[in-house]
């Protein structure tokens, strides 16, 4: 008799722990589900609308692709993938954009040219968070670089956070000691890190960011000739911030995302010193010596990692809200 009492105990304490199981999977599925075509129903252009968009912008201005991707970076890098880097300073909120790490972004103008396409097809529709995912899937495109699927079904954020961006973004001249662990926290690996940073061979670089690798004495981790032309770009070592005194960050193809990037930090042609301790920090220099060799597995882990870049954390479901203008948080009446 006490056998069976004990073997129903087991028997509803079993149950009950696979019920309990399944309504947490169900409730933490709802909160973080993002889904390929999410606005098939709602705006079905939306997807072609935004790469129409990135598409013409890039051939007004062709740096807007770069752009895309660095907001990529700076938005879900920072707590979420929310938006929240395109709010500007108003009505309480102090923009992600005022902070150090945010120096020399360019071109956040044009989101507002992507969104009011979307609004005119398909109003308080489709999030800012997904254009900053979508138009940044797109110039990775246009500039050489695998074409990614990306889920959707971001919402926008009602909050920035400009305290956070200090340690979220990692800065110019930090070691590998401190970059890895910041990407690790929102689930990349090393190997996915030095694909992530392959992102810097586009572009290019203030002497702001450069000068202290330079003056007052050479950096001896650069090549020779290299800094030759780095100070024929950056001549002196107290730049004007607003002036435009900048170097590429890769000479040979600047508007192509491909491994060169990586041949130069075996070169010692790394422009920041986080891009030369890539090639000397034993952690990932592995990864350097790999992608120099295959431009092709680059790519694919390049491709991963933005992958887990744009899903970190995003709003869904009830969460958050649809900008009518991803400048500014909607107010009572929109």
């Amino acid at each position: 008799m006490a056998t069976t009492r004990r073997q129903r105990h087991n028997l509803c304490s079993t149950t009950c722990l696979f019920l309990l199981l399944s309504l947490l999977l169900q409730f933490y599925s709802g909160q973080s589900d993002l889904q390929l075509n999410y606005y098939e129903q709602s705006c079905p252009n939306a997807e072609e609308i935004i790469k129409h968009e990135v598409y013409k912008l890039y051939d007004q201005q062709a740096n807007t692709a770069v752009s895309w991707v660095r907001n990529l970076f700076h938005d879900c890098g920072v707590k979420s993938c929310d938006a929240s880097l395109l709010l500007e300073t108003a009505n309480g909120i102090e923009s992600e954009q005022e902070s150090d790490r945010s120096f020399g972004m360019r071109n956040l103008e044009y989101v507002r040219t992507i969104k009011e396409a979307l609004e005119k097809e398909c109003p308080k529709t489709v999030s800012c968070a997904d254009i900053v995912a979508l138009s940044a899937r797109d110039g990775i495109v246009m500039l050489g670089g695998p074409r990614i699927e990306m889920k959707t079904g971001r919402r926008d954020s009602q909050e920035s956070y400009l305290t956070e961006v200090e340690t979220a973004i990692p800065n110019h001249n930090e070691s590998m000691s401190s970059v890895l662990p910041t990407f690790q926290s929102i689930g990349i690996d090393t190997e996915g890190t030095v694909a992530l940073l392959g992102a810097h061979s586009l572009g290019r670089v203030h002497c702001v960011n450069l000068v202290h690798r330079l003056y007052p004495t050479v950096d001896p981790t650069l090549d020779p000739d290299y800094a030759k032309y780095l100070k024929g770009r950056c001549p002196t070592p107290d730049p004007d911030p607003k002036a435009v005194l900048y170097a590429r960050k890769d000479r040979d193809t600047p508007m192509i995302l491909d491994n060169l990037y990586y041949k130069h930090l075996l070169e010692h042609k790394g422009l920041l010193l986080v891009d030369q301790a890539l090639a000397s920090d034993p952690l990932t220099s592995p990864f350097v010596e790999k992608m120099a060799a295959d431009n092709g597995y680059f790519h694919d882990q390049f491709a991963r990692a933005i992958l887990l870049l744009s899903e970190n954390n995003p709003l869904t479901g009830d969460q958050g809200e649809i900008r009518k203008d991803c400048r500014y948080v909607n107010q009572l009446d929109s």
